[in-house]
């Protein structure tokens, strides 16, 4: 079972995947804290919030 169409599309996407993975692993900026990246999706979710009413 897949949710991919083809084989190729999931080959393609397990890729692009371990890419990102291999990307995000090389970088060489400090981990940025759960609590603080909560912190920011939570003020950005509320910015969007504020400008939509």
């Amino acid at each position: 079972v897949s949710e991919f169409e083809t084989q190729e599309q999931a080959d393609n996407y397990d890729r692009w995947f371990r890419q990102r993975i291999e990307h995000s692993l090389a970088d060489p900026r400090p981990p940025v804290p759960h609590d603080e990246a909560m912190a920011r999706v939570r003020a950005m979710i509320e910015a969007k919030r504020r400008r939509a009413s």
